[in-house]
């Protein structure tokens, strides 16, 4: 079994939706993936916070494997962001985005940190994430997330950090951004020859495609009937997959499959609390119990005779 290092953001969100509203819970990329992947692996968490931090909110994270070495406090406030969902629950506005002392993050690894073998980096800089990955001495599988606004204002270092990644985790629209294809399977494999070999595309309600090579393979969404925040899903379907990814030390097509259902087990969890409340104290039957209903969901048996039907 082998450790993740995830290198994001530790922040505090204030979140509107049709249902409910809450101020400044504990959310941010790194906290949603840690959560998630310490269900399977040991977590090196790398990301920075103001002095205003409240760190006995993260304390669960320390009793679940996670080392919170890499996590630095730094003269100011921490991480902020507020949004607002509209009825689908698909769609948000951002009412604002206060970086704070996020703003000068600049990842230094500590050294028992660079031995991680699986290595995921979360919605920052490109610069940054190019950087982190030449801190880590001989990673064995290294993801990686973007935006829009990377793509869009940091092109040149967003591919010289393609280049060295293994996976990339996406949605529809910004496969066709960085491609530049309308068609998403001709877009994905635009983006393959920039380095990633396995793209994840997220879709949200609708699941999430994994291209692999020359393979494909879909996962459904887990049919969640109390859907109350959609933050940090992605995040947490990331450390869904890296953490199952880590534990079993393989990559093949076959267990990339299995890593894609277990991140959107996951995820289906976090939708259905603020923050991370529905990640805290999960048990592996709940995991487990999800995992085979979207087993199910994509299980089905071909008729031998299908041919011979007129």
């Amino acid at each position: 079994m082998s450790s993740v290092l995830v290198v994001g953001s530790v922040a505090y969100d204030s979140i509107e939706t049709p249902q409910a509203n809450v101020e400044e819970a504990l959310g941010g990329s790194a906290t949603f993936f840690a959560a998630a992947a310490s269900y399977f692996v040991p977590v090196n968490l790398v990301a920075v916070v103001g002095d205003d931090f409240r760190h006995n909110e993260i304390a669960f994270l320390n009793q679940r494997q996670v080392d919170l070495e890499g996590l630095r406090t730094e003269p100011g406030k921490t991480f902020r962001w507020k949004g607002r969902y509209l009825q689908n629950m698909n769609d948000r506005e951002t009412i604002y985005t206060h970086l704070n002392v996020f703003a000068t993050f600049n990842p230094l690894l500590p050294d028992k940190y660079r031995n991680s073998s699986f290595v995921f980096l979360a919605n920052i800089s490109p610069e940054l994430q190019y950087n982190v990955v030449q801190q880590v001495y001989r990673p064995k599988f290294v993801a990686m997330d973007t935006m829009n606004f990377w793509i869009s204002g940091s092109m040149d270092a967003l591919l010289r950090t393609l280049a060295v990644v293994d996976g990339l985790l996406i949605n529809d629209s910004e496969v066709k951004q960085l491609s530049g294809e309308e068609n998403l399977f001709t877009g994905a494999r635009k983006i393959q020859a920039m380095g990633p070999k396995t793209l994840i595309i997220k879709k949200g309600e609708h699941g999430a495609l994994m291209v692999h090579g020359d393979e494909h393979f879909y996962c459904p969404a887990f049919p969640v009937t109390s859907l109350l925040d959609p933050t940090g899903a992605g995040d947490t379907f990331a450390g869904g997959f890296m953490g199952y990814l880590a534990r079993t030390d393989l990559i093949t097509m076959e267990n990339l499959r299995r890593a894609v259902v277990f991140g959107s087990a996951l995820a289906s969890f976090c939708v259905e609390d603020f923050s991370v409340g529905r990640l805290m104290n999960l048990s592996r039957e709940e995991i487990h119990n999800r995992v085979l209903v979207l087993r199910k969901m994509t299980d089905f048996a071909i008729d031998p005779d299908w041919a011979l039907v007129t």
